[in-house]
């Protein structure tokens, strides 16, 4: 029976071992794969349209791009249309490269005497594909591209569950027929809500914001964190929605311990829950400090008789005049 014993364990830890050694050399080979790619993102975004002159002012006057760079016309020969699946007898192509904000650029092709097909493929078709700009206000959007003749295909539609609750989104078409997207999710989606390991890129989550001039002006950082306090107190839902517009950044974030509020209206919410949780309690400032368009405030929660019964520390990152990170530090209770 010892002897069976020492047999079976014998076979559990080379099972285990041949298990961790399967396990190791798949994420190497991941890890290599990923490191011999060396892909950091997507650079660019190309499309085909039926002519230059109709395609770059509708992105640089309606969309509000910026063309860069271009090339061409370049005449291309047998073996590269060959290669490349053009049509033999198509001519030369011109390409444009636009800036379309924070984001992918946009590379625009245009082929001369173009004897490729002249039909858009349908939507379920393989190799259908179009672009989705990211818009902090939808209804605002779709209604400046009316204005401008833009056929917007529906209504925005606002998904009301799963993954990408909170998202929405409506199609467009550009002159030349080509199907767009207008997509805006200001308060974040769905599957964020439970702080996943790895959270898709948005523009509007982008690094690249930059703060303004204004953003470093002690006295205007500390008009914004006393206006702030406004905010925690105010319980007339009118009043503290336009102080949260003035304030925070539409897709402010706030981080606590415990979790983290994404967008004006989750943390508008938790306020509501805090004031009817302590009815008699107001935020109070103990002292501030401010570091180019970093801020600290020191604060104190508490009723008249007991001021102070919570206390802690909130760290503020200011862009654009805007509160837009908030981080929360509590100290406890006493």
């Amino acid at each position: 029976m010892k002897t069976q014993y020492k047999s079976n364990q014998k076979v559990q830890t080379s099972a285990i071992a041949l298990l961790n050694l399967f396990f190791f050399f798949s994420a190497s080979d991941k890890a290599v794969a990923q490191n011999n790619a060396g892909i950091l993102g997507i650079d660019h975004v190309g499309i085909n349209v039926p002519d230059l002159n109709q395609a770059i002012p509708f992105f640089s006057d309606v969309l509000g791009f910026t063309p860069v760079t271009q090339l061409g016309p370049i005449p291309l020969d047998a073996n590269w249309k060959e290669a490349n699946h053009i049509n033999p007898n198509t001519g030369a192509v011109t390409i444009k490269m636009i800036n379309a904000g924070t984001g992918a650029s946009i590379e625009v092709f245009s082929y001369a005497d173009n004897k490729g097909s002249k039909a858009h493929p349908n939507s379920d078709d393989i190799g259908a594909s179009h672009i989705a700009f990211y818009t902090s206000d939808i209804n605002e959007s779709v209604k400046y591209l009316k204005s401008k003749g833009v056929k917007i295909l529906g209504e925005p539609f606002l998904t009301p569950s799963g993954d990408t609750a909170g998202e929405s989104w409506v199609y467009f078409e550009t002159p030349w027929g080509s199907k767009m997207e207008l997509v805006s999710y200001p308060d974040g989606k769905g599957y964020e809500k439970s702080n996943p390991k790895t959270v898709l890129w948005s523009p509007k989550n982008s690094s690249v914001k930059k703060t303004s001039d204004k953003d470093f002006d002690v006295k205007r950082n500390t008009e914004i964190i006393e206006n702030h306090l406004k905010i925690w107190n105010e319980k007339d839902e009118t009043k503290r929605t336009s102080l949260l517009n003035q304030f925070y950044a539409s897709d402010v974030e706030m981080v606590d311990r415990h979790f983290i509020a994404r967008g004006q209206k989750e943390i508008s919410k938790f306020i509501v829950e805090l004031q009817q949780k302590n009815p008699d309690f107001r935020f109070s400032a103990k002292s501030l400090e401010t570091n180019h368009n970093i801020v600290r405030l020191y604060w104190q929660f508490g009723s008249k008789a007991k001021p102070a019964v919570v206390s802690g520390m909130d760290l503020f990152v200011i862009e654009n005049g805007k509160v837009q990170k908030l981080y929360v530090f509590v100290d406890g209770k006493k």
